[in-house]
């Protein structure tokens, strides 16, 4: 029954990574972390799936297709680094394990939520929109699909910079010389598009669509352990304290944090920061300590505590 499908994913999901949880905590790993995780789109979307709906078709082949990347880039990613340093300090620790797994169930079920929308609505008889597309659906399938492509093609331009020796020290290549996160931008837009895609019903709960972008801007814009949060502010230093430091300052500045373009020197800081992501939360702050000189033999000796050091913020 229609009416199910939000509840009969929300048992599927949180009892398939309730269930990893046990194994991973039996056998000390967190090897099939990811793995699950992927697997657990790729099962909402075929148990969920009806040939009925045109909408529902061709959201479930680039619903697939972005998750199965997802679980193939960081199946391959955490395979490469021999680990996952996220569970380094978690993995002997159950309550901690626990919630990291609870975390993840959280984040498909919302991630799914225009899928789960569209399947929701499929064989409603007074939801015309359910099968009928217009332009404006194709073209929102086209954002989507060009959303999925951005964060892909983004990934792997990176990886084969990484693997190629990190060359000048920050990755300007291909996308990344228009967006400062390229791989962020088509993972928002492309749940922008699916909640669009999902919203257009004649239910109620279509509207829960846009829980699924809204999740993935809090965890990749706002939270200080994931995205660009983590990408960026303090961890700059790594640029800011290198060799690099004023070829990546003049990236920075003319280089959008999220969505890519040209011209991006140009705008108004007060445009960039209400419209383009510019949030000074992610600048970096220079430590900044006064120094004297002592008399008796020339060291240099701090004016105030290293714990009373000031901030000055570096303008980009």
């Amino acid at each position: 029954m229609a009416n199910a499908v939000f509840m009969n994913a929300a048992l599927l999901t949180y009892g398939l990574q309730f269930a990893g949880f046990l194994a991973a905590s039996a056998l000390q790993t967190e090897v099939f972390y990811d793995i699950l995780g992927g697997m657990n789109f790729l099962l909402l979307a075929w148990l969920g799936y009806s040939s009925s709906s045109e909408r529902l078709w061709y959201l479930t082949i680039l619903f697939c297709v972005s998750r199965g990347w997802l679980l193939v880039f960081l199946a391959w990613r955490a395979h490469n680094r021999k680990g996952d340093s996220r569970f380094d300090e978690v993995i002997t620790k159950p309550m901690r394990f626990f919630v990291f797994w609870m975390v993840q169930a959280t984040w498909v079920y919302l991630i799914s939520l225009p899928l789960l929308v569209v399947q929701k609505t499929t064989g409603i008889a007074d939801d015309d929109n359910d099968t009928l597309l217009t332009n404006t659906d194709y073209l929102l399938f086209f954002g989507f699909a060009f959303s999925i492509y951005l964060e892909i093609s983004s990934d792997i331009q990176k990886t084969r910079w990484i693997l190629d020796g990190r060359r000048g020290g920050f990755c300007q290549v291909g996308w990344w010389k228009y967006s400062r996160h390229p791989n962020y931008a088509g993972e928002i837009f492309q749940w922008l598009f699916a909640a669009i895609l999902g919203c257009n019903s004649n239910s109620m709960s279509s509207f829960l669509s846009f829980l699924s972008p809204l999740f993935t801007m809090t965890i990749l814009l706002t939270m200080s352990a994931t995205g660009v949060c983590n990408a960026e502010g303090k961890n700059l230093k790594r640029y800011y304290e290198s060799d690099n430091a004023n070829e990546y300052t003049v990236y920075r500045q003319s280089t959008s944090p999220l969505i890519p373009m040209i011209g991006y020197a140009t705008i108004p800081m007060s445009i960039k920061r209400a419209l383009l992501f510019e949030w000074e939360r992610y600048e970096y702050k220079f430590e900044k300590t006064v120094v004297v000189e002592q008399e008796t033999n020339g060291e240099e000796t701090p004016l105030v505590p290293p714990t009373e050091s000031s901030t000055v913020k570096h303008k980009s």
